[in-house]
């Protein structure tokens, strides 16, 4: 069973995914995400949307039975759960693919962002990526996932607000602007292209909690061109492969992209002052301790970073330095 719950107190929903109980623990010698291990999965291909065994939204999706209490409200849990498998190869990941293959990744991210907006019932294309124990991955094959979400949600809608008030306020786009005033000061940023910029926030609760941002107005995937496609490959590679040159250890992480959502009436004029950036979310504070999120920042939504990210920033430009000199 899988439907969505109201919460009043945060005005969003909450996915009630019963039937993600069902999935079995792998065996260490098998991966379904590896050629020829399972009908979905070819005998070649180089990068490949995989349709979730156990999806918690999903187009066919059981329409819940009204009941009579009318205080809690619940929904069909409508929409995509796609798994994007990254390579064929099950010891690789995305910082030790070429750059060409990367950008295929990226040109199949934007075909199924268009894909998924096609469909009315949409209001937002989640891509992400979790990598590693640390946040919970079983999989160690490389992937990534597309959720289609038929509400936007809510720190999606809080980052809009916030956005759509300093645009009302100052006509300018806060997210250009934190891109912007990161490049002007330069202590946090780590690489940067025409394109794009990465840097740690002023601001993130994560020691390394990058942010990859276009410097340009872009608002979706749907907006990429060949060379915003080439860039984009290009940081990504650069910051994960920062990461995993770090500790020299496979870098866990979650990898959030934030664009602009669709089929929206409120949010229809978005794109004024909405921009496409990565946000990543790193669970380490050294090489074997983790930034736990305790009470204050998960009951109180008080964030608290351990780290000063003037030094974390350093510490990053060193090992993507590393990286560089590693991969010539």
């Amino acid at each position: 069973m899988s439907e969505l719950r109201w919460n009043p107190l945060l005005e969003t929903f909450t996915i009630v995914a019963a039937n993600r109980q069902g999935r079995p623990n792998m065996p260490k010698d098998f991966c379904p995400f590896c050629p020829d291990k399972s009908d979905k999965v070819p005998s070649h291909y180089d990068v490949l949307v995989y349709k979730n065994d156990f999806p918690s939204l999903s187009t066919s999706s059981p329409i819940p039975c009204s009941n009579e209490n009318t205080f809690y409200k619940k929904a069909q849990a409508y929409g995509v759960c796609d798994v994007i498998l990254y390579s064929p190869d099950h010891y690789t990941s995305l910082p030790m693919l070429g750059l060409d293959h990367i950008k295929k990744l990226v040109n199949l991210w934007i075909k199924r962002t268009i894909e998924i907006s096609e469909d009315s019932k949409i209001k937002y294309v989640f891509v992400f990526e979790n990598r590693g124990p640390e946040v919970g991955v079983t999989m160690p094959h490389p992937h990534g996932q597309i959720y289609g979400y038929s509400w936007i949600p809510l720190k999606i809608q809080t980052e809009l607000n916030n956005c759509r008030n300093y645009y009302q306020n100052t006509k300018g786009n806060l997210i250009l602007e934190i891109g912007n005033e990161e490049m002007r000061d330069g202590r946090r940023v780590i690489y940067e292209n025409e394109k794009f910029v990465s840097y740690i926030p002023y601001f993130t609760d994560y020691p390394y909690g990058v942010f990859i941002a276009s410097k340009q107005q872009l608002s979706s995937f749907a907006d990429f061109g060949e060379k915003e496609v080439h860039d984009f490959a290009d940081v990504l590679k650069k910051i994960t492969g920062a990461m995993d040159s770090l500790f020299d250890r496979e870098f866990p992480y979650m990898m959030c992209v934030h664009q602009t959502p669709v089929n929206s009436e409120e949010y229809k004029d978005c794109h004024n002052y909405y921009s496409f950036h990565v946000e990543f979310y790193p669970p380490l504070r050294s090489a074997n301790a983790i930034k736990w999120y305790a009470s204050s920042e998960m009951g109180a939504w008080a964030a608290a970073n351990t780290r000063l990210v003037e030094e974390t920033s350093e510490e990053l430009r060193a090992a993507l330095k590393k990286f560089e000199l590693q991969n010539k």
